[in-house]
């Protein structure tokens, strides 16, 4: 395999021991060049930039910036590269976020090196791909969501159900400290949950998050 064979991949982990061992075992297999780490999202975003890998794979929780945001503002920045999820993280509402947030491939770490290859080579040329044990949760998730009625559907799934429920009170016109009230929540929780939200929905203030959960029938 020559050097213009090989994938041009960026590793995005905040665990030092993980990332660097991720780094050592990908290039010696001699198919993966590793063209950089990064320690945080906000790393990721800008080395993606910098660099153009053809693969990056992101862990979903870092500082500063986390995987699935990271995500999307790679994605929509740079369409031609790939993200794969790595992550410890193998629950439903993760899987859908990175997703929907745009990546192509989701693996649980634990996966091994012939896996991890393999998912880099299949997100690279545009196939979506999971881990064994995710595949058929993910299959049968989105059988159940074609066959479900329009009404049924959750119109922001990428959100916790508690994201949804601060969202359904904020479209209803309440301020964060009648959330709080209502919910019995601290002021601490429920601005983290507000901020989350906007993260999420790609809305710049409370106004545009107002518009979005009320056409999607919220606040009522």
């Amino acid at each position: 395999m020559t050097a213009t064979d090989r994938q041009r991949v960026l590793l995005a982990d905040d665990h030092p021991v993980y990332r660097d061992g991720l780094s050592l075992m990908l290039t010696s297999t001699g198919a993966v060049e590793v063209v950089g780490t990064a320690a945080d999202g906000i790393d990721a975003v800008e080395m993606a930039r910098r660099l153009r890998p053809q693969v990056i794979v992101m862990d979903l929780q870092m500082p500063k910036l986390g995987g699935i945001e990271a995500t999307r503002r790679i994605t929509a920045a740079h369409p031609d590269i790939a993200v794969l999820a790595l992550t410890m993280h193998e629950d439903d509402e993760s899987i859908l976020a990175a997703m929907l947030a745009g990546a192509r491939g989701y693996l649980v770490k634990g996966a091994d090196q012939a896996q991890i290859l393999r998912a880099i080579t299949a997100v690279s040329n545009g196939e979506l791909i999971f881990g064994p044990a995710l595949a058929a949760r993910v299959a049968a998730y989105f059988a159940q969501l074609a066959t479900a009625a329009p009404a049924d559907r959750n119109p922001f799934p990428e959100l916790t159900a508690r994201e949804r429920e601060v969202l359904d009170l904020i479209a209803a016109g309440l301020a964060n400290r009648q959330i709080a009230e209502r919910l019995v929540l601290s002021p601490k929780t429920v601005r983290n949950n507000v901020s989350n939200i906007f993260g999420k929905l790609q809305v710049a203030d409370r106004t545009q998050a107002i518009l979005r959960a009320r056409e999607a029938g919220l606040g009522n």
